[in-house]
C-alpha cells in the first residue's frame, strides 16, 4: 500500500483554522489538478465539509509532500495550521477513511452525512480523471464498510447530525420553537435538514434565502415556506427569529453592523444565529451585541456531548469491523501485486523451456507426435516442481507483514523486475496505440468534437 493522508479536522484544528483550509465545490476540480501534478502522486482526492479538510493520495514510493501541497495551493502561512495537521500512511491512511466514511470520527458520531460528503468528493475525484485504480479500490471499500457498520451496529440508531444538535441548542435557548420564526440563508442540504427538523419541532414560518433564486423556491416549497431574493436578505432578515445559514461565501455575510440594523429593527428583540457553515457565514463581532446570540460549527460540541454516551458501546463494536477491514483490505492488495510477479515467473520459465526445446530439437532428430508429448510433458513438469515452491511462497507470504519483502526477493532471484517492467511499457505503448485508433476512427466516421 502507498497512501497517504494529510488534514485538519474539528478535533485538532478550531473553525478559524479549518476554514482557512476549507475549499468550495466550485473549485475543487482545479484543487484536484493541481493534487494530481504534485511530484510523486498517482491518484488524489480531497474532502473539504464544514468538519474538516483532508487530502488523500496514493504515491509512487509511499513518501509525498503533501505539506508542500498545502502551502502551494493555499497560500497560507503553515504556521497558521501546521500544529493543528495530522498525516497517515499506508494502513494508517486506511483505518482512518474508513473510520471517517462510518462517520466514527465525526463530530456526532453515528451521522448519516459524511458518507454522502465522500461520495460525492470520489465522484467529482473520478469526473476529474484521478481516481482510477487503487484509490478507487479503497474508496469503494470504504463504502462497503460503511454499509457494514450501519447494518451490524446500532451506531446510527436515533441518527443525529450538525442540522439536528443546531435545532436542540435552538430549543434549549428559546425553551420552545412554538411561533417562531425561521431563517435559512443557503438552500444545501444541511438547511433542508435543518428545515425539517425545526418544523418537527413547531417552528412556524421558514423563509429561504439562496444565491439561485429557483433552488431558494424549490426547498421553500418543500415546506411551505416563502423564498426571499438574496439581494434582499438584509431587509428582510430581522423577521426571524432564529438563522440557520450555510453558504458557501468566502467570508462573512452577516457583520456587526448588519446585527446593530436587526436589533433595531426588532426593537431589541434577541436574535439567534446558528452558523453552520466553513468558513463562517457570520463575524464574531455579532456575538458582542446584546440580544444577538452567535454560535458556530465547534459551539455544538457540547450539545454533541449528550449523545456520547449512547453511542459509545456500538461505537467499540464498529471500531472491530473497521479494524477487521483494514486488515482484509491490506491483504487483498497485496494479493493483487502477487499476481502479476507469479504470471511473470510463470512467462518467465515457460520461454525458458521453450527456447531448450528448440536448442535441443535438431540433436534428436525427427519424433513422432507421442515423442513430442514426451518431451513436452517431462520439461512442463520439471518447470512445475520448480515452479512449485516459489509459488507457494508468494501465496503464503500475502498474509504476512514482510510479503513485499518475499515479493522483491523472488523478483530479484528471477530477474523478473526488468520483465516486469518491460511488460508494463509494452502494454502502455499498445493502449496508447488503441486509443489512438480510436480518436482516428471517430475522426474518419464524422464525428463532431
Amino acid at each position: 500500500m502507498k497512501f497517504q493522508l494529510i488534514g485538519v479536522n474539528h478535533i485538532t484544528a478550531p473553525v478559524e483554522v479549518r476554514e482557512r483550509l476549507a475549499i468550495p465545490e466550485s473549485r475543487l476540480p482545479d484543487a484536484l489538478k493541481r493534487l494530481a501534478g504534485h511530484p510523486g502522486v498517482d491518484e488524489g482526492l480531497i474532502l473539504s465539509t464544514c468538519n474538516r479538510v483532508e487530502v488523500l493520495a496514493q504515491t509512487r514510493n509511499g513518501m509525498v509532500d503533501l505539506r508542500g501541497f498545502l502551502r502551494e495551493y493555499f497560500q497560507v502561512d503553515p504556521a497558521e495550521y501546521e500544529t493543528h495537521l495530522y498525516e497517515y500512511r499506508e494502513s494508517d491512511a486506511v483505518r482512518h477513511l474508513f473510520r471517517v466514511t462510518s462517520s466514527l470520527d465525526s463530530m456526532v458520531v453515528g451521522e448519516p452525512q459524511i458518507l454522502g460528503q465522500v461520495k460525492e468528493a470520489y465522484a467529482t475525484a473520478r469526473a476529474v480523471g484521478v481516481v482510477h485504480s487503487q484509490l478507487d479500490l479503497l474508496l469503494t471499500r470504504a463504502f462497503a464498510v460503511a454499509k457494514r457498520v450501519r447494518t451490524e451496529t446500532a451506531i446510527g440508531s436515533s441518527a443525529v447530525s450538525v442540522a439536528s444538535v443546531a435545532v436542540e441548542l435552538a430549543k434549549k435557548i428559546f425553551g420552545s420553537l412554538q411561533g417562531k420564526n425561521v431563517y435559512l440563508v443557503g438552500a444545501g442540504k444541511m438547511s433542508e435538514l435543518a428545515a425539517r427538523h425545526l418544523l418537527a419541532h413547531g417552528a412556524e414560518t421558514i423563509f429561504v434565502a439562496n444565491r439561485t433564486h429557483e433552488r431558494a423556491q424549490q426547498l421553500a416549497a418543500k415546506f411551505d415556506g416563502q423564498a426571499i431574493l438574496f439581494e434582499q436578505l438584509y431587509e428582510t432578515c430581522d423577521r426571524a427569529d432564529i438563522v440557520i445559514t450555510s453558504t458557501g461565501a468566502p467570508h462573512a455575510i452577516f457583520r456587526r453592523e448588519h446585527g446593530e440594523l436587526f436589533l433595531g429593527r426588532r426593537k431589541n428583540r434577541p436574535m439567534f444565529f446558528i452558523d453552520i457553515a466553513v468558513p463562517r457565514d457570520v463575524d464574531p463581532e455579532m456575538n458582542k451585541l446584546d440580544g444577538i446570540f452567535v454560535y458556530d460549527i465547534d459551539d455544538l460540541q457540547q450539545a454533541v456531548s449528550s449523545h456520547v454516551n449512547d453511542r459509545r458501546k456500538e461505537a467499540e463494536r464498529a471500531e472491530l469491523i473497521v479494524a477487521a477491514e483494514v486488515n482484509r483490505f491490506q491483504i487483498r492488495l497485496q494479493t493483487l501485486d502477487v499476481v502479476p510477479t507469479i504470471v511473470s515467473l510463470q512467462d518467465h520459465l515457460e520461454t525458458i523451456r521453450q527456447a531448450e526445446i528448440d536448442r535441443v530439437r535438431g540433436r534428436l532428430g525427427t519424433l513422432s507426435p507421442e515423442q513430442e508429448m514426451a518431451v513436452d510433458a517431462l520439461t512442463r513438469g520439471i518447470v512445475s516442481k520448480i515452479m512449485h515452491t516459489p509459488i507457494s511462497t508468494l501465496k503464503t507470504a500475502v498474509r504476512e507483514p514482510e510479503a513485499t519483502t518475499v515479493i522483491d526477493l523472488v523478483r530479484r532471484l528471477f530477474n523478473l523486475r526488468e520483465n516486469l517492467q518491460e511488460k508494463e511499457r509494452q502494454e502502455k505503448q499498445a493502449s496508447a496505440e488503441d486509443q489512438k485508433a480510436v480518436k482516428s476512427g471517430a475522426g474518419d466516421s464524422g464525428v463532431k468534437r
